[in-house]
């Protein structure tokens, strides 16, 4: 099979299939959701595939269409191991990894409900392949970005990105544990109180309470046992300057591990739920909390990324595709 076109446009799936159908040209349309939360609003794209044999037909239809533009670039490998994927409407190209952990709602989202403004310094940890980092300076120009991640492989690809994406100039990358020691952090130029903003989504599934992934990418970006997410936390505090704030993104049914490991350095808590559907219980939070403050807890209105209906709500499309922001606060 070879890839025709890629989009999460349902229209035009519907078109293409449509025409391939009168043509009598066998395809299928290929899901690249990878969980609940990440296809109840078709931000990710789907595929349009062919027999190799039919592929010089099928491009010749869709460019008699008009529709040469979404062709998929021709490849002399059929099977990469890496994919490219347009997020935030097509304002942000990231490539990934076609097996792993790949890019879903929790990166944008979080990338979304970060309070950064221009001149502000951001450090990301655990940032893959620099989706939420790479999102947030695409929504924000002028804020600088570093992206820490530990395997060197997608710290390669998030380099990449950075540059694909014409962010050189304020965006970088550094192959880094986030539980390393302050030495190393200031070795690579993330020193004390360096940072106005820091945001992260941690691995949130302990091996002894939730199934974890067989597959070793998946598992280091979700699976952490008991502590990582105190260590994490204190990682961004060293980092943080005195007032600076702290977004992540975790597991709704875990809050109270949130706001335990938070403690006393932190204040000024906001917590907004997500949830994949309106009157169904939140399956994530989004955290945002500032070094040193002493303001009381505020728990925000939730997000439903689809009605009761399951269609997408407008908030969430503004956020997912429009690349809006989604501030933390309580007014």
């Amino acid at each position: 099979m070879h890839e025709l076109v890629r989009t999460n446009n349902a229209v035009l799936i519907t078109a293409i299939e449509a025409l391939l159908k009168s043509a009598e040209i066998p395809h299928m349309v290929l899901d690249q959701h990878m969980s609940v939360l990440e296809g109840s609003l078709g931000m990710l794209p789907r595929r349009i595939v062919v027999e190799d044999c039919c592929l010089e037909d099928a491009r010749k239809l869709l460019e008699e269409a008009g529709l040469a533009h979404e062709l998929r670039p021709l490849s002399s490998d059929p099977n990469p191991e890496t994919t490219d994927d347009a997020v935030l409407g097509g304002r942000l190209r990231l490539k990934q990894k076609k097996k792993g952990h790949r890019v879903g709602h929790d990166a944008i989202l979080l990338a979304a409900a970060t309070d950064a403004r221009p001149g502000d310094r951001v450090v990301e940890f655990g940032a893959g392949v620099g989706a939420a980092g790479l999102a947030l300076a695409v929504r924000c120009p002028g804020v600088a970005v570093t992206l820490l991640e530990i395997d060197p492989e997608l710290s390669d690809i998030a380099a990449q990105n950075i540059v694909r994406n014409g962010l050189e100039q304020r965006a970088r990358v550094i192959t880094l544990d986030v539980t390393a020691p302050a030495e190393e952090f200031t070795a690579q130029g993330v020193g004390p109180g360096s940072a106005d903003h820091v945001l992260m989504n941690p691995p949130f599934n302990n091996p002894a309470r939730q199934n974890v992934s067989p597959d070793a990418g998946r598992r280091m970006a979700h699976a952490a046992g008991d502590g990582i997410l105190a260590r994490w936390i204190a990682a961004a505090a060293w980092v943080l300057h005195s007032a600076g704030t702290l977004t992540l993104i975790w597991r709704a049914d875990r809050l109270d591990e949130v706001l335990a490991a938070l403690g006393d350095g932190f204040g000024g808590i906001a917590v907004l739920p997500v949830h994949g559907r309106a009157g169904a219980p939140a399956i994530r939070v989004l955290v945002q909390a500032r070094k040193g403050s002493r303001a009381p807890l505020a728990l925000l209105p939730g997000l439903n990324l689809n009605d009761e209906a399951g269609r997408p709500t407008a908030k969430a499309e503004a956020v997912l595709r429009g690349a809006e922001a989604l501030p933390l606060t309580s007014d």
